[in-house]
């Protein structure tokens, strides 16, 4: 009975909600999304709209590339060779995918150089490298989290710090991972012919383009976080309602309808077109954000829509969420943003995380 209660029971989620304005000094739009590193989804809505600019298309088309490294030796990445060629090059990103990060060891690395390793017990015994016990582990630690600069003056070949990480994961522990990996500034050639020795393969991001008809739309005002009775929702009614038409739910609540009865929250109006569009890939912060600049760059010139909504999800797996934050899963593994973008470039930025999480930043 107790396993069956624990079963039931509804995991903790934390919705955090602000409002400010892209032109306030003090606006932190461009360093949350800088600093949510392994993104795996994009989706943007834009009411009033059958067709997007060429812009704007332009820029939707252009997310890729990124690879895909199956049975990559971990000790790849702490390379003298590697880090000098990507690290210190640019904006690198590496995230272990096929594996689950409560049940199985995982690996990110960071644009910062920081090299996230979440280990088992045994593992981590056995590497014997220095870390701590994940957060999440409950009272016995049964997951540990390392955290390797790869940036470090002292982590040089010639230094006894690589030298025993090195031994520690080419010769006592030589693990191996499926790997996704990018890089920015992007050289397509280059990535392709340092792994080549390894089964690497190129990724273009999917995309996804939907125009949705007589969709029912919540009625924003940029000043009412919280909504004012019969005149504006809420951004957590908006958030609820935008999560639903991500997912294509029937939002009628029709009495016949017995799959779903979610609706539009009111007060709202019809909106006779709006323009869904689906990015799924291995997404870098440096692409979002130049989407981001973009929409806002959308109420340059009049529009109907009174607000754009666009939002980020990250990977369930990674070891982090924002910056080095560690990350869990438990029961969903979920940390996503959303922004809300007025026609008077005042925002909502709403962040979630599920139970296994800090409070976003």
């Amino acid at each position: 009975m107790a396993a069956l209660r624990r079963l039931q029971e509804v995991p903790r989620h934390l919705l955090v909600c602000e409002k400010s304005n892209f032109s306030h000094d003090k606006s932190r739009h461009r360093h949350l999304v800088e600093t949510h590193y392994h993104n795996y989804r994009v989706s943007f809505l834009i009411p009033e709209c059958g067709i997007l600019s060429k812009e704007l298309k332009t820029l939707v088309m252009d997310t890729g590339p990124y690879y895909s490294v199956k049975n990559l030796p971990l000790h790849e990445l702490i390379s003298h060779e590697f880090i000098n060629s990507f690290v210190m090059k640019g904006a690198c990103y590496a995230l272990t995918y096929n594996a689950n990060i409560d049940e199985d060891n995982a690996a990110a690395l960071l644009p910062n150089g920081k090299l996230i390793l979440s280990l088992d017990k045994d593992t981590y015994e056995e590497t014997g490298l220095q870390g701590q016990p994940s957060q999440y582990s409950g009272r016995k630690s049964m997951k540990f989290i390392v955290s390797i600069d790869l940036m470090d003056f002292s982590f040089n070949p010639n230094s006894k710090n690589y030298k025993r990480t090195s031994w520690s994961l080419k010769e006592k522990n030589p693990m191996k991972f499926d790997f996704l990996l990018a890089w920015h500034p992007t050289e397509e050639s280059t990535m392709m012919d340092y792994f080549s020795s390894y089964h690497i393969q190129e990724h273009q991001p999917t995309t996804a383009l939907t125009v949705l008809t007589d969709l029912q739309c919540p009625v924003l005002q940029s000043l009412a976080l919280q909504g004012q009775p019969e005149k504006a929702c809420s951004a957590q009614e908006h958030f609820q309602w935008l999560g639903a038409v991500f997912s294509h739910v029937d939002l009628n609540n029709e009495p016949n309808n017995f799959i779903s009865t979610s609706c539009c929250p009111q007060p709202s109006a019809l909106v006779a077109k709006a323009y869904l569009c689906t990015i799924t890939g291995f997404l870098l912060p440096e692409k979002i954000t130049l989407l981001l600049e973009q929409l806002r760059c959308y109420f340059d010139e009049p529009k109907l829509a009174p607000w754009i909504s666009l939002c980020v999800q990250g990977f369930a797996d990674s070891p982090v969420s924002w910056k080095e934050q560690e990350h869990g899963f438990w029961k969903g593994g979920e940390h996503l943003y959303n922004f809300v973008i007025f026609n008077n470039q005042d925002y909502w930025l709403q962040m979630a995380v599920g139970a296994n999480d800090d409070c976003p930043p």
